[in-house]
Order: structure tokens, then sequence, then C-alpha cells
């Protein structure tokens, strides 16, 4: 599983995340190059953060 998510929705990504996969993710920054074409999964900001299990 993964969400991409800017600063406003990482709580709600994590709480999500943990909430579905009964286990701890692993937070990421994404590097510059990836924010400019990211979009986070909850709002058409763009995304900062990756939560993922790999």
């Amino acid at each position: 599983m993964k969400i991409t998510c800017c600063q406003t929705h990482i709580d709600h990504a994590l709480d999500m995340f943990v909430a579905k996969q009964n286990t701890f993710p692993i937070l990421t920054q994404l590097i510059d190059e990836e924010k400019l074409s990211t979009k986070c999964d909850y709002c058409d900001d763009p995304a900062i953060y990756l939560v993922a299990n790999e």
C-alpha cells in the first residue's frame, strides 16, 4: 500500500495506513523531482510525503 500526501493530510494518511494494514508504515519525504509530478491522494496539492510498507 502506498499513499502520497501533502503536509495537511499526513496525519490522516498515517491513520488510514495503520487502520488498513495493521502495521506501522515507512514515512519518506519525496525528492524535488517527484514533488513536481505527484499530487496528494486527498486533495490537489503537491505531495510531500510517501507513506508505504516498502
